[in-house]
């Protein structure tokens, strides 16, 4: 259950360095983290899982852990430690779909959160992330893109680091529903993030990313086709996002959505902003411009980052610049 508001803080008890928020505005992490985990293997370095590790992660998630993750405290972040230093620019850079165009009904738009009923491309790029935190098991979401390696997961920087740490066990669940993994299991060989939340926890760039390992011999997006990029392509903007939510009135089963122009947040961040009721375990799920609801394909921009504490009704997600995009470059082509 989301608890009373705390200072973020590394596993030393330092206060990690963030951006945004003064101090009565807190910030929700929209991740989910439930029952004390099993010691996982250290891996050889940061954000790299070897061989074993990796099948020690899919042994580890049975149903019963997945269904165990629940929503983290909410972090509070102070004025002093807020560096709010716009997101570098570059050119405008879009990369195509390659995920199979399936059929979908027309849903609402703008819609402010409810269950994803249309079906598409979508249901099959986008699912659940669990991973170990802090000792506990946790989820997020995440969505397989579009790369040159075919095994390449966004998510939010949260989701793969936080606190100082890299988190273990990590697994990519595509097209999750109701307990059910119709395209398998898929463990992280690699977790990577933007230099800026990989040094400072950075909201602003928290963006992160996964290569995940070939599974039964077959790379991801062999699999489950990949969504589109853009990069660099501006503010205001027709959106849909989508996720796992995990805290109530959500229960982590179901896919979600959102939809609706984005406004450029007018607080304290650089991030895109837009009406939506999405919670916990929503983290890391894909933002797209120019998603076509008759397919279920778009083209990622953002993903599910934070909310205010008092706003819980919009959803922030980072501005896909030039950092982005280098993330993006460095994963597809581990």
């Amino acid at each position: 259950m989301i608890g009373r508001p705390r200072s973020a803080r590394t596993s030393g008890g330092t206060p990690v360095r963030r951006t945004l928020l003064g101090a009565l505005a807190g910030i929700t992490a929209l991740l989910a983290a439930g029952v004390t985990a099993a010691p996982a293997g250290a891996a050889p370095e940061p954000g790299v899982a070897a061989p074993a590790a990796r099948e020690r992660a899919l042994a580890f998630w049975t149903p019963e852990r997945m269904r165990a993750a629940t929503p983290l405290d909410v972090l509070t972040v102070d004025r002093s430690q807020v560096r709010a230093a716009a997101p570098r620019q570059g050119e405008a850079t879009v990369v195509a779909p390659s995920a199979p165009a399936l059929a979908v009904g027309p849903l609402a738009f703008p819609h402010g959160g409810g269950p994803w009923s249309g079906g598409g491309a979508v249901t099959r790029t986008a699912g659940r992330v669990f991973f170990t935190y802090q000792g506990r098991t946790a989820s997020c979401s995440g969505n397989a893109v579009t790369s040159a390696n075919k095994s390449t997961v966004l998510t939010a920087g949260h989701c793969v680091k936080m606190q100082g740490a890299w988190h273990t066990n990590w697994v990519f669940v595509p097209g999750y529903h109701d307990g059910q993994r119709p395209y398998g299991t898929w463990a992280a060989a690699r977790t990577l993030s933007t230099p800026q939340w990989t040094a400072g926890e950075d909201i602003n760039y928290d963006i992160g990313a996964a290569v995940v390992a070939p599974l039964d011999g077959k790379r991801l997006t062999d699999v489950v086709g990949g969504q589109g990029l853009a990069f660099n392509t501006g503010y205001s903007k027709a959106m849909y996002s989508f996720g796992f939510p995990a805290a109530a009135p959500y229960d982590g089963e179901k896919f979600v959505y959102c939809s609706g122009t984005t406004f450029r947040d007018f607080l304290l961040s650089s991030d895109h902003g837009l009406t939506c009721n999405m919670t916990g375990g929503s983290s890391g799920g894909p933002w797209f411009t120019q998603f076509d609801e008759a397919t279920g394909t778009g083209l990622q921009s953002s993903v599910n980052s934070f909310k205010y504490n008092f706003l819980p009704n919009a959803m922030y997600g980072p501005y896909f610049g030039a950092d982005a995009q280098n993330l993006y470059q460095s994963a597809q082509a581990s």
